[in-house]
């Protein structure tokens, strides 16, 4: 991976949906590196996918909960159905096992907090929790899906 990689990396994230003409004259470089590149970093992972972001409020769902989860049981049986269940919850946008005292945090997004609370009484119906802690976030100051190239 080198600095023209790099670049045409930012250059995708900014607006993945630009031309290939208009990425290469971006970075300085002509079409046909520029494309050889990017398939490249397609066939070894570096670029997972193309998709798009939607604006989650103008969509109804003006809910983000970050749900804090300790559990008592950590061994594999359980771990596969509690990843069976987080994947199978559209809900969950995110989900992060973590050193410390919290075993995972999730991000849910939903329409309000009834629907939380829904999305909470299936999960707990689904899978055995040891404790589960729901912070409401106020205001969103920061998001994006850019890394720092």
């Amino acid at each position: 991976m080198d600095q023209l990689d790099r670049k045409i990396l930012a250059a995708l994230q900014a607006d993945a949906d630009q031309s290939l003409d208009d990425i290469a004259r971006a970075v300085g470089s002509s079409k046909t590196p520029v494309w050889n590149r990017i398939r490249k970093m397609r066939e070894s992972g570096v670029i997972r996918r193309h998709t798009v972001l939607l604006d989650a409020e103008s969509l109804g769902f003006d809910a983000c909960f970050f749900v804090l989860i300790r559990t008592s049981t950590h061994d594999a049986d359980w771990q596969e159905q509690f990843l069976s269940v987080l994947r199978a919850r559209p809900e969950v946008q995110e989900a992060h096992r973590l050193a410390g005292d919290i075993d995972y945090i999730l991000k849910v997004r939903v329409a309000n907090a009834r629907a939380y609370d829904a999305f909470y009484q299936a999960l707990i119906a689904e899978v055995k929790l040891h404790n589960v802690t729901a912070l409401l976030s106020m205001e969103e100051i920061k998001s994006t899906t850019d890394l720092p190239l």
